[in-house]
């Protein structure tokens, strides 16, 4: 590199950038890097000597050699580093964030560029409430990686902690912009920041009201320091509580009551405590509870921010579903009230979920079916409205096994001493949890669940003008649960099918398709139940429906009179008998509707099997048709192939077809289709 020949320099130009690309090359695996590279090489001083007396072969040496030791020593550094996280992450699991700080900090004395180490300091310093040094670190996070979601994170919630509500929305947003799939989290974030921001101009607000001496703000304000009082007698509590549940009329009181410690001061006072805990409630005891649950009622209405610490009270996750089971009849019905008042936001829902015992709120609820009159229903209202959400399936489905004796009991139970809405409500929820494929499986795997649902089916039939709402909603989840296959058992399957032919002389339209329905996922489970629901008339019943039913029920009908005629020859005879020139099928080929159109061209090529059944499609265009169709560009490749079958079965049982497919260079359309949907 010192030649004065310009051919030796760019030669060792070459040879410098090669060696440093190889180094580089050597060093991929660490992907800890700052966006901003500040690295110097420095030979070792001792052995280095000036340019003019270094020949470019031996700085090229001490080049790679230095490259080689810095690789080593950050390779060292990394393992080093790696350790201090996991020993950080450990602390911090065990709750002492001081300590996972220090381990963080080690780490990154020797690897300043590791990112994870920086987004894992920040979460402890967040946790001790140091949010400036947190955003330091996140802020760090970035400068090694720019699309660092952890720590755009981290940074909102530090500047959500300091009341940077801006800053934090921003923060937010950059996730989004990075990765758009993380929108719940974000919008859950969001929603966390609005609810934070409104409950600081909610306090400041009251504050104002309180200094300005408005009645009711200091008359809260003075109520809660006399209930404050310890160890008075319960109704000395009662009384105050109920007056303090009248004046939380507006916004403002039920800021005040926050703010001025309410909830710590009813929640943690012994005697309240012990009116709860007791289980023999007298009617001191009873007033108490009451009393507590109105006016938690009262403080919660509307005020999430009320909502949410009321939710993260100690206890309080247990004691709500203990309450409902309670055997005083009102405090069974506060507390539902009180569920029932948070479930109707979506953040309530949210605080339910998140911080109530899951599995003794459902056994509460399911325990309201032993009254006949309003609560059963609220209870399922309540249900209902916790099943819609997400977290709530994916916890049911994690807890299936220990909640489905509670779901069974319900179906158990004798429908003329149940309250009849509230049983089609609970069996609804089933049915919309039961169409999710994990849920449905673990469901179908219980004998009991599925041989419970079938008998309370045949209870129901006994007073079918009584309990037409129960088989509706019945039959809508035994047809999810026919979705799963196998089905539970050859037995059951069939014992379904027995049912459900028996509803098919019902006049009641709902009851004829969802009947339908359940057949059209049954059949397919064995040859027998086809033939027992021959020998029960079910073609001429699907026929029936495909000349005057819906577009639902034509569904149900002309996929039952596919999989019969694919399975039974007497079943071709019998559709052939009662649609002669084939008027009903040759309708449905016309359809827009893909799967009826599939279902009709498989069910009428079977029928060409039977002898002298194509004569009577002669005077029809059927080959212009089913060939249009097999050639088409249909989306359900099912439409294509079972109207290329029945063409090929049509040519095969009359020449005469083969003579008009000949003319319509079918031929080469079939084969270009044929070899479209292999390719494809």
């Amino acid at each position: 590199m010192n030649s004065d020949d310009p051919v030796m320099q760019q030669k060792a130009v070459l040879e410098t950038e090669k060696r440093l690309l190889l180094t580089e090359e050597d060093q991929e695996e660490d992907k800890c890097r700052t966006t901003l590279n500040k690295t110097m090489i420095s030979p070792p001083q001792a052995s280095l000597k000036s340019p003019d007396e270094m020949n470019s072969e031996a700085f090229l040496v001490s080049l790679e050699k230095d490259a080689k030791e810095r690789a080593k020593r950050r390779q060292e550094n990394k393992i080093f580093a790696d350790a201090q996280k996991e020993k950080g992450n450990e602390a911090f699991a065990n709750g002492d964030y001081e300590t996972a700080v220090l381990y963080y900090s080690e780490g990154l004395k020797k690897l300043k560029d590791m990112k994870v180490l920086y987004t894992n300091r920040a979460q402890a310093y967040i946790k001790l409430g140091e949010y400036q040094k947190a955003l330091v670190d996140c802020d760090w996070a970035l400068k090694c990686d720019e699309k660092c979601t952890k720590a755009y994170f981290h940074m909102g919630k530090a500047h959500l902690a300091l009341k940077n509500y801006s800053m934090s929305r921003e923060s937010y947003q950059k996730i989004l912009e990075i990765n758009p799939k993380l929108q719940l989290q974000v919008k859950a974030c969001l929603n966390q920041i609005d609810l934070q921001e409104k409950a600081e101009l909610q306090e400041k607000e009251a504050h104002e009201l309180l200094e300005s001496g408005k009645n009711t703000a200091v008359t809260t304000k003075n109520l809660l320091e006399t209930l404050s009082k310890p160890d008075q007698i319960p109704l000395f509590y009662a009384g105050g509580i109920e007056i303090l549940a009248e004046m939380m009329t507006e916004c403002t009181e039920q800021t005040l009551f926050r703010t001025h410690n309410g909830f710590n001061i009813i929640g943690d006072n012994e005697v309240i405590r012990r009116c709860f805990s007791t289980a023999e409630k007298g009617a001191v005891e009873e007033t108490v509870c009451v009393s507590v649950l109105r006016l938690w009622q009262a403080v919660c209405s509307g005020n999430e921010e009320n909502q949410r610490l009321l939710m993260l009270h100690p206890n309080m996750g247990r004691l709500l579903p203990s309450l409902l089971c309670s055997r005083v009849v009102t405090i069974r019905q506060q507390s539902l009230v009180l569920l029932l008042q948070m479930a109707q936001t979506e953040n309530g829902r949210s605080l339910i979920l998140s911080h109530i015992d899951l599995t003794r709120l459902l056994e509460a609820l399911v325990s309201f079916f032993d009254s006949l009159d309003k609560k059963a229903n609220t209870a399922m209202e309540l249900l209902t409205d916790l099943a819609l959400e997400n977290r709530f399936q994916v916890w049911f489905q994690a807890n299936l096994p220990g909640v489905l004796p509670a779901f069974i009991g319900v179906l158990k139970r004798d429908p003329k001493l149940t309250n009849t809405s509230a049983l089609c409500q609970c069996i609804g929820i089933m049915g919309n949890l039961s169409t999710d494929a994990a849920i449905r499986r673990q469901m179908v795997s219980c004998e009991d669940f599925a041989d419970t649902a079938l008998g309370l089916m045949a209870r129901c039939e006994e007073g079918l003008g009584l309990f037409r709402d129960v088989i509706y909603a019945l039959l809508g989840l035994l047809m999810n649960m026919c979705l799963h296959s196998p089905v539970v058992s050859e037995a059951w399957a069939l014992e379904v099918s027995r049912r459900c032919m028996g509803l098919l002389n019902s006049q009641d339209g709902g009851i004829l398709t969802r009947a339908a329905g359940v057949l059209s996922r049954t059949l397919p489970s064995s040859l027998k139940i086809v033939v027992e629901a021959l020998q029960a008339g079910v073609v001429k019943k699907m026929i029936k429906f495909l000349k005057t039913g819906g577009p639902t029920a034509s569904h149900y009908a002309i996929k039952t009179l596919a999989i019969c005629t694919n399975s039974c020859h007497e079943a071709r005879e019998e559709v052939i008998r009662l649609d002669k020139k084939f008027s009903v099928l040759m309708n449905l080929l016309s359809s827009e509707d893909e799967i009826l159109v599939g279902n009709a061209a498989l069910c009428l090529g079977n029928c060409m099997e039977v002898p002298n059944a194509a004569a009577s499609l002669l005077k029809t265009d059927v080959v212009k048709i089913l060939l249009k169709l097999a050639g088409g560009d249909a989306q359900k490749t099912a439409v294509q192939l079972n109207a290329g079958i029945a063409l090929g079965k049509l040519c095969t049982a009359d020449p005469r077809y083969a003579a008009q497919l000949g003319e319509l260079h079918g031929l080469e359309i079939l084969h270009s289709t044929v070899k479209h949907i292999r390719d494809s």
